[in-house]
């Protein structure tokens, strides 16, 4: 609880990632785009969302929104750089049924919303609702230690632990 309250980050370096979604989690490598389960954009894992609600997996500082609401990066306080996917192909829907209720610049805890979306619509328009947590910067990773879960609660359930160079 105290690391929930008060940042993910210890003294050796160490990052705790927590669920951003309620659902099951899956491996980076069984999600249905090459982008994503080739690790083009880096390692991570990925969960198929049972509702739209999505929060902040660690503390840090919102580096980007994606203008059509479907994708936030995250910069933790170790340098780690955590990309939030919403679904795939969702980049098409160009913000609707999207809401961010964070802004580049913002800091956020884990547990802070960070975008609500309409999970039925983006079953319906959008090529998967399976959204990707990437590791974006993983050259600056010494290692990452996947979490054994099915199903994960949001701010509640660690995915990974990640030490930083």
């Amino acid at each position: 609880m105290f690391k929930k309250l008060f940042g993910s980050k210890d003294k050796n370096n160490n990052e705790t990632i927590f669920a951003p979604l309620n659902g099951k989690l899956l491996s980076i490598e069984e999600v249905p785009d090459p982008v994503f389960s080739q690790k083009m954009m880096g390692d991570g894992l990925a969960i198929e969302p049972i509702d739209g609600k999505v929060v902040s997996p660690v503390k840090g500082e919102i580096i980007q929104v994606f203008p059509t609401k479907h994708a936030v990066g995250i910069k933790t306080e170790t340098g780690l750089e955590v990309l939030i996917h919403i679904g795939l192909d969702t980049v098409q829907m160009k913000g609707e049924g999207f809401t961010a209720h964070v802004s580049e610049g913002s800091n956020v805890d884990v547990g802070s919303p960070l975008v609500t979306f309409d999970l039925d619509l983006v079953r319906e328009k959008a090529a998967s609702t399976i959204t990707p947590i990437v590791i974006t910067n993983f050259d600056f990773v010494e290692s990452f230690e996947k979490v054994p879960n099915n199903q994960v609660s949001a701010s509640q359930t660690e995915i990974a632990h990640i030490s930083v160079k």
